[in-house]
């Protein structure tokens, strides 16, 4: 546990796959139709789910490492157009109490954003889908960046839009590239267990707060008052 009685949290900067939405079948489903579209070995769930928060791209670089450059980009391809096809009728479900954790957030002030290896149009739809957008100030997804998870450069391109410094920011995420992302921003991270990964991958990736759940997370700014 960090020491935190100096700190004040005003921004809190979220992913979304495995954070806020729920969307692990839908991109394991994705990626498996991918793989059979393009004749690959189909990897099974876990090794898919591994994946999950790196660029699209490297997801499929690391389940097929000996794969040329010019094969990546098509897999990559071939997985965009199946998804726009799934996310018509595999529309993300939030995790239990996301919705509410949200709100009360927002109504106590603190500024709600996005940063996720999606692209920012699918992060857009989906959080309209969810019913979720009017609490998210700002976006940032793949597309908005050079460099993704675990650069720094999501959260930094949020804090210099927003003009808050980092020791006033807070990266909440389910994957160790999430936290590493944080870190090298030099932000507070808070990591949840409910998503992709352990809860060993995210206390060896330096979380400074791990929670079982959203709701938790309002408990974590109270720690911050002498």
């Amino acid at each position: 546990m960090v020491e935190v009685s100096a700190m004040n949290i005003r921004l809190i900067i979220f992913d979304f796959d495995g954070t806020l939405g729920d969307t692990r079948h839908n991109i394991v489903l994705t990626m498996q139709q991918t793989m059979v579209e393009l004749h690959l070995p189909v990897a099974d769930e876990a090794a898919c789910a591994a994946t999950i928060g790196l660029p699209l791209e490297d997801c499929f670089r690391q389940i097929y490492p000996n794969l040329t450059d010019d094969c990546i980009i098509k897999c990559a391809a071939v997985y965009r157009h199946i998804f726009e096809i799934n996310k018509k009728k595999l529309i993300p479900t939030m995790f239990p109490h996301v919705k509410e954790t949200l709100h009360r957030l927002h109504q106590q002030g603190y500024v709600l954003t996005v940063a996720s290896s999606r692209s920012s149009a699918s992060l857009n739809e989906f959080l309209r889908d969810m019913d979720i957008a009017a609490y998210i100030s700002y976006v940032v997804g793949a597309d908005d960046v050079t460099h993704a998870k675990p650069d720094p450069e999501p959260v930094m391109k949020t804090l210099m839009s927003l003009h808050v410094p980092a020791h006033e920011a807070l990266v909440v995420g389910d994957m160790p590239v999430d936290i590493m992302m944080g870190r090298n921003a030099s932000t507070r991270t808070c990591a949840v267990t409910y998503g992709n990964a352990s809860r060993q991958q995210l206390e060896a990736a330096g979380a400074d707060f791990i929670i079982d759940d959203l709701a938790e997370l309002i408990k974590i700014p109270a720690l911050y008052k002498n």
